[in-house]
């Protein structure tokens, strides 16, 4: 007699009781998606933006900058873990639990070969869909961000001074050719 078939994975629920496996678990509006180990070159972009960002920031305590791993809720049926983000904490409370994190202001998504169709495709509608105002996707091999705003209708291609500005009321800019050129040294 064979094992039974594993439950579909459909709501958040489901997808938060599954064993640490060391991948990335999301599910993309009721689809579960699994992600493998990112590559070094991924990590590498994910903690210079944190950097970068962070220093853009500067000392304001209603904003946080994450990188690595966090449920992010974007709806019931859509739990994601976006590399890099901010979030806007009005109030200055520290977040001691992801459920209680509000929508990203900003989202960034690095590349990877296995991710990409999910990044450009269903992570990019879901991620402005739920009020996301700025969705950055970081190809590494190409060298360049495509950038989207809310109400776009296609990316804005930066390769070189990717310069931001955030409603609420934070800017800043990044030297892309100088950020590849740290990770690929």
């Amino acid at each position: 007699m064979g094992m039974p078939a594993p439950q579909p994975i459909t709501t958040i629920e489901d997808l938060l009781a599954l064993p640490d496996d060391g991948r990335s678990h999301e599910l993309l509006d009721g689809i579960h998606v699994v992600n493998p180990v990112p590559r070094p070159d991924h990590e590498r972009v994910v903690f210079e933006l944190c950097l970068l960002l962070r220093r853009s920031i500067g000392d304001r305590r209603d904003l946080e900058v994450f990188g690595g791993r966090a449920d992010i809720y974007l709806g019931s049926r859509t739990l994601v873990q976006p590399d890099v983000f901010i979030i806007v904490n009005p109030d200055g409370i520290r977040i001691t639990d992801w459920a209680e994190a509000p929508i990203p202001v900003l989202a960034v998504e690095v590349l990877s070969p296995s991710t990409a169709a999910h990044d450009r495709g269903t992570k990019r509608r879901l991620y402005l869909g739920a009020g996301v105002e700025e969705y950055w996707i970081v190809d590494i091999d190409a060298r360049v961000v495509e950038r989207w705003r809310q109400g776009g209708t296609r990316p804005e291609i930066v390769d070189d001074m990717l310069a931001w500005s955030l409603r609420i009321g934070t800017s800043g800019s990044i030297d892309l050719a100088a950020l590849f050129d740290r990770i690929n040294h």
